[in-house]
């Protein structure tokens, strides 16, 4: 059974939609043991509450130095004893030791199709506001690994959505989380659950 810790800072439908695939078992062998966030006000926690997971929240706003909250948040995971940390809409930067911890252990969505419109500073409506200005005619998002760069790690999964005339940054947004996002963050879970995901270098291989 893969324990899961998920990290979101914000609404959580990523987190919804791996619940739902976990309930309904699209997600196999998984069970998720608790949800973290930096936002005490985050939705996350309530939906995470209402469907009987353990979560708290570590803010670094409640620390005096950034390296004690790191320790913090080290500390907090570590005590759920994860088999596999998703980062769901985390809008902190993850401190070196975890991603050192959690090597090929931890996995981030990002709504883009890394390369692209990916980095410091696309986070949230700012890639989808970054994909129309540059008026490309496809979007979609990533489920990678994560490792020491900022969305550079191993891609597991990837799917693409199309741009439509007239879209704007909140309807783009909501139909990549629809099409996308909440497809392959999913599938991306139940095939590491099942030992079907590898890490060879920087590239992973998806086994049959």
């Amino acid at each position: 059974m893969l324990k899961v810790v998920v990290m979101v800072s914000g609404g959580g439908t990523n987190l919804q939609a791996v619940i739902d695939s976990v309930k309904n078992q699209t997600i196999t062998n998984t069970q998720i043991v608790g949800v973290i966030s930096n936002n005490k006000n985050a939705y996350a926690l309530k939906r995470a509450e209402e469907n009987g997971i353990p979560s708290e929240c570590i803010s670094p706003k409640n620390y005096e130095t950034r390296e004690i909250f790191n320790e913090k948040l080290l500390q907090a995971v570590k005590a759920y004893e994860p088999d596999l940390i998703v980062l769901a809409g985390f809008l902190v930067v993850i401190p070196p030791a975890m991603i050192g911890e959690y090597k090929n252990r931890m996995i981030n969505i990002h709504p883009s199709l890394i390369p692209s419109f990916c980095g410091t500073g696309y986070y949230g409506l700012k890639v989808h506001e970054a994909a129309l200005a540059r008026g490309v005619k496809v979007v979609g998002a990533t489920v990678h690994f994560v490792d020491e760069g900022t969305d550079t790690g191993p891609i597991i999964l990837q799917k693409a959505v199309e741009v439509l005339q007239g879209d704007t940054p909140e309807t783009l947004q909501k139909r990549v989380m629809e099409q996308a996002e909440w497809k392959i963050l999913p599938r991306a879970i139940d095939l590491i659950a099942n030992g079907k995901v590898t890490v060879e270098g920087n590239k992973t291989v998806i086994l049959p």
